[in-house]
Order: C-alpha cells, then structure tokens, then sequence
C-alpha cells in the first residue's frame, strides 16, 4: 500500500465534495470555503494591499516565505460567514518552491490567484511574472494529476481540470488565449511611483500588462495603497475572488489613466500591437505572440541580472526573529570542527551536543 492515510483521507473528502459546484458558493445556509493565493514581487506591497482588502488597521511586516491568515465575511443577516483562506508568498521569486504548500488537490477547485506586480521596477517585472505563474501552473497540473490518481472513475468524469479551463463561446478572443488554470487577478502596484515614469515607458508597461492579462483571460487593475478610491476597486476584485461577490461595473482602458479591466473586456484589437519606435519587430525572431511581446518589452526594459537568491535575507540572522538560546547554539554549531559527529533535531525541541555522548535538551 503506497497511499499514506493522509492521502486516503484526502481523496474522501475529495470524494464528498464532487457533487458542489465549481466556484464553492454554497447553497442557502451552507458556508463557502474559498483559497486566494497572493504572490508578486518583492517588496511590492502584497500584505499592504492585503490587510486593505480585509479592512486590518496592522502594521505590516516583511512577509518572511509563506505566511496564512483568513477573512470571513457574511452574505446577509443571520447567516453563516464565509471563509476565504488567504496565503502569502514572500521573497518575490526565490521562494517560488512554497507553491506547492497552498495549491493542492483539495484547494484547486476553490483556488484564485493574485499576481502582485511592482510598476515602479520594470525591468524585474516580466521575470517575476513569468517565475511565479509558472511555478503556479506546474503546481496546479501536479495537484490535478494528484486528485485523479485517488478518484474513482465516476469522479474522474467530473474533475477539475486545471490544463483545461473553458471560457464562455463569447469571450473576446476564445482560441487565441491561453487560459490560466484558475481565475487570475494581476494587480499593478505602486501606481504613485509608476507616475513619476516617462510617458512612453508608462505606455509600455500598461499596454503590455493588457496583453498579458488578456492573453491568460485575467483581470488587471492599477492600484496605490495611498488612494482610498483607487483601493475601493481593487477591494471590489479582491472579495469577488474570495468570497463571490459582484466585482464592480468600473472599466478604464486608458493607459495615461489608472487601468481597470475584467476579464473578458479586453481584445487584441483594442490593445493592438507591441508599442516599438525603435525596434523592428521582423528582426526579433519571436516564436509566439507572448514571445514577441516579451522581446519587445525587455527592449525597453532590459531585466536585472542580479540574482533574488543572493537578496534574500537569511532569516536567522535577522533580529526581529532573534531566539538567544538557539541563536546561541548555532554559533557553536558553527565552530565545531569537521569530523565530529552531530545530530539535531529540527521538532517542538532542539538537541544541543554535549560532551561525551549525552545531548542537552532545549525547548524552542
């Protein structure tokens, strides 16, 4: 038996659920449950735009790797609250391997995704797209494959299909996109700062996040945590996601103006081409319209090649999450030699070596 009782357990519930509609809205009375998932880069004011979205007057702190918290909201007067469970990643890329916490098989079908982008750093903002909505896709395909490896086939035949997402007959588009496997949100932060760009970079950047939202049939929305108006309608996209509820009637297609587009009101038509005054597009060689658009952009915008790994802090020197006891212990862990044998146990307790073969036991 290979299956683990945690996977046994999971396939039930699984099992229990494939009756509910796809979007988890519940019937009358019953509570939606529904996973919103937040990445971007960093330091681009995700917790910041979070907390606003959940009306949290909290001071904000850097998002250390992956961090949980949930909202409830109630639909109406003496009714149950719904849930949305809301995870965080931190570290922009270098953590893009955390995806696999939150998207599982029992989170893809209640699953959204939000793609924090920082207009105020152009040249890293193809990279951080790219990075994290690809690690997301491998990660939505292995929980699918997951979740049909533990069904039935009477289950199989009604699955979610995360490669698979079907855009109504009328969407602008329809065989032209490439769908991402849950609905996408990319939000455009900073707008403040993205201001203070030349008018053709500005030019840029909006047209080319149109294409990309478009292209992955996602909504996109500029958006600064100092305008309250401006996060009022971010706020209306953030509680469609996570908890059903009417996204707003606001549209704004005009670059010079804070950009406002639900999925399903763009079309390449009205985006039209690559914005290139000093490019010719014929000389790029691109292999797809997404391609073409890439190499036009990073003309503009060349990406950075320093490296988010090396950025990152290493949390354990960091003083906020000073832990004296332990801290103490790594710096003789540090400077024992080679050839001396250890064991620590990373549990509830920490075991610090000792002389002779006894260990002392620190609680964490």
């Amino acid at each position: 038996i290979t299956d683990t009782l945690w996977d046994l357990a999971a396939a039930e519930v699984q099992n229990r659920n494939s009756n509910t509609s796809e979007d988890h809205g519940g019937g009358d009375g019953a509570v939606s449950q529904r996973t919103v998932f937040i990445v971007g880069s960093k330091t681009g004011g995700k917790t910041s735009i979070l907390l606003r979205c959940l009306d949290r007057d909290e001071a904000t702190k850097p998002t250390l790797a992956l961090e949980y918290t949930f909202g409830r909201r109630a639909r109406g007067h003496n009714t149950p609250k719904d849930i949305a469970h809301l995870w965080e990643l931190g570290g922009g890329n270098s953590l893009s391997d955390l995806v696999q916490i939150p998207i599982t098989p029992l989170s893809i079908r209640s699953l959204s995704l939000i793609l924090v982008l920082d207009l105020s750093q152009p040249s890293r903002l193809w990279r951080t797209m790219e990075t994290l909505l690809q690690a997301a896709h491998t990660q939505l395909g292995k929980a699918c494959s997951q979740t049909q490896a533990h069904a039935g086939a009477k289950h199989k035949a009604s699955s979610f299909q995360p490669a698979a997402r079907v855009l109504p007959k009328d969407y602008p588009d329809r065989e032209l996109l490439s769908p991402f496997p849950v609905p996408l949100l990319i939000i455009g932060s900073k707008y403040d700062l993205f201001l203070e760009l030349e008018s053709d970079k500005r030019k840029v950047i909006s047209k080319t996040l149109r294409f990309i939202g478009h292209y992955y049939a996602a909504s996109l929305i500029f958006t600064s945590t100092k305008s309250e108006l401006q996060m009022s309608k971010t706020k209306s996209f953030f509680n469609h996601l996570a908890f059903g509820l009417e996204r707003g009637k606001s549209v704004s297609f005009d670059s010079s103006k804070l950009l406002v587009i639900p999925s399903g009101s763009d079309s390449f038509i009205q985006i039209g081409s690559p914005p290139t005054s000093d490019v010719d597009i014929g000389s790029l060689h691109a292999k797809s319209p997404l391609d073409l658009w890439k190499k036009v952009y990073e003309s503009v915008f060349p990406p950075e090649s320093i490296s988010e790994n090396k950025e990152l802090k290493d949390p354990a020197k960091d003083p906020q999450y000073s832990e004296p006891q332990v801290d103490s212990m790594r710096a003789q862990k540090d400077q024992v030699g080679p050839g001396v044998h250890q064991l620590y146990i990373t549990t509830a307790w920490r075991l610090q070596p000792a002389r002779g073969s006894d260990y002392i036991i620190i609680p964490v």
